[in-house]
């Protein structure tokens, strides 16, 4: 992804360099807690074409290395294990093979179903009846440790996911940032429905992240997984060197 496309969300695309690209994936997540098995997300639909690039391409996620429904049985998962969903936001790159799992319930924000004008006995619109969530004004219990959490600005629905584990707290925050750069930059992209709310929620984030120990998880860069891999918990006054993609 191109620079401009990552941090130019308040201070306008022409503020930085295009020449700088960060590297780029798309990944979806799963809690498996022994009780249940979660998805984060859900994938594009199986049926879109791979992305083509040209000189004006801001952000490009890589050839497709498999479908959403095949990475999940090559985990050794099948649909009906899927015991609940939980959705970030609305867009199609997250919400795309929801319809592969007709037996689970699917949690996402009130905003964000009427939207996409979900219904059925299996979509469950969450409007974060739980409290506060430490330093974040709403959210909603979903198992023990595991948090939706209200966090506006990138969709009017958007929310974020936090899951507990010995001592450690995983987010897995959708497209809080495209680029984990970003994060410690302070930067906003230029998608958002809610200029004002994304700032907000940014703020938020990095409030949590600066007094609990978190791991990063993000669905467009291979920083999600590796961090995964290696719990790594952010440091916001120690970034790390960018891993730019030539």
């Amino acid at each position: 992804m191109l620079q401009p496309f990552a941090f130019g969300g308040e201070e306008g695309m022409e503020s930085f360099d295009p020449s700088v690209k960060y590297r780029a994936s798309l990944q979806n997540y799963l809690i498996d807690t022994g009780d249940e098995v979660i998805l984060v997300d859900t994938d594009i639909p199986k049926e879109f074409p791979d992305m083509e690039i040209d000189e004006d391409t801001v952000i490009y996620n890589g050839e497709r290395i498999t479908d959403h429904m095949s990475a999940l049985n090559e985990l050794g998962y099948k649909a009906e294990d899927i015991s609940k969903i939980l959705i970030t936001h609305k867009h199609p790159d997250h919400t795309g093979e929801i319809r592969n799992f007709p037996n689970a319930k699917v949690y996402m924000s009130k905003t964000e179903a009427d939207d996409m004008e979900l219904e059925g006995e299996n979509i469950i619109p969450v409007e974060y009846d739980s409290g506060s969530y430490y330093n974040f004004e709403k959210s909603q219990k979903i198992a023990d440790g595991i948090y939706l959490i209200e966090a506006i600005g990138h969709t009017n629905g958007n929310s974020i996911v936090i899951a507990e584990d010995d001592g450690l707290f995983y987010m897995i925050h959708g497209d809080i940032t495209y680029t984990d750069e970003a994060l410690y930059e302070n930067k906003l992209s230029i998608v958002f429905e809610d200029l004002p709310k994304a700032r907000e929620t940014m703020d938020n984030v990095r409030e949590f992240i600066s007094n609990n120990p978190t791991v990063y998880l993000s669905t467009h860069t291979p920083y999600g997984p590796e961090n995964l891999e290696n719990k790594k918990i952010v440091d916001l006054n120690n970034p790390p060197e960018p891993i730019y993609f030539e």
